[in-house]
């Protein structure tokens, strides 16, 4: 299940239709995997989620923390077993920056940057098919899974302002000359490095190689049911939403607010 609206200003002009599309729509699936015997779910997250800065790293996180609930609520072997992944940049996707950069090149430049130190997490696509696959598998291999989140190991993460220089140098341009590179500014919500495990979170090896586990902190389905509709309940008030996420997301900030 991968319901995001991932597009973090849009999500934070519209915080309200960003959780009722992330939380609402994740919910809706696992309960109804629950309720129909479904074997195995596999909740699509995103690096965003960790120490959010934003509404929809926020709202993803409380996804995660949803279906986390779910599985640590079995109550035998055969219930659907739920397993979150937590994926960076996907190269090539809908959304992606080198598409962006692409587009960009063949209008001529300039090729825009939101900040010279941002960087960021990528994997292929077929890096991140792999992981699902796998995670669905891991589902049922692991017996310590319950309530835990799979993370791809991405290495290091990748400058964007050097992703920028390195595609100009590749389609047979030099940069700042041929083509310019121009720098935009952090938008509402936007972190200058993403994490792919809290501080909280200890990051274990898997039976597969090159999928890190970690385990985050949990809350009872109770409790997760309660916070979900009291957030539903709120007006599209970005104030409001933020307060209410930072009473289920403790680490949640707002650096640009």
């Amino acid at each position: 299940h991968a319901a995001a609206l991932k597009h973090v200003p849009l999500v934070e002009n519209n915080p309200r239709q960003g959780l009722y599309t992330n939380v609402l729509g994740s919910k809706n699936v696992a309960d109804a995997c629950r309720a129909h015997g479904v074997s195995a779910m596999v909740q699509i997250s995103t690096d965003k989620a960790v120490n959010p800065t934003n509404v929809m790293g926020a709202s993803k996180r409380i996804a995660e923390m949803y279906t986390q609930s779910l599985d640590l609520s079995r109550t035998n072997d055969y219930d659907c077993r739920f397993v979150t992944v937590r994926f960076g940049n996907v190269l090539g996707s809908t959304g992606s920056v080198v598409p962006l950069f692409q587009k960009q090149l063949v209008q001529g430049g300039p090729l825009t940057v939101t900040d010279e130190r941002m960087t960021r997490f990528f994997m292929t696509i077929r890096e991140a098919v792999e992981l699902v696959l796998q995670a669905s598998s891991l589902a049922w291999q692991a017996n310590d899974l319950s309530g835990k989140i799979c993370v791809l190991d991405m290495g290091e993460p990748v400058r964007i302002l050097n992703l920028a220089e390195q595609m100009i140098r590749l389609a047979g341009f030099e940069p700042y000359h041929d083509i310019d590179i121009k720098i935009t500014g952090l938008r509402p919500g936007e972190k200058l490095y993403e994490e792919v495990f809290h501080g909280e979170e200890k990051p274990m090896e898997s039976e597969i190689k090159g999928i890190l586990i970690a385990k985050p902190r949990s809350i009872s389905h109770e409790e997760m049911e309660k916070y979900i509709a009291r957030l539903l309940a709120l007006p599209n008030d970005l104030a409001l939403v933020k307060k209410m996420i930072k009473e289920i997301v403790p680490e949640f900030t707002s650096p640009n607010n």
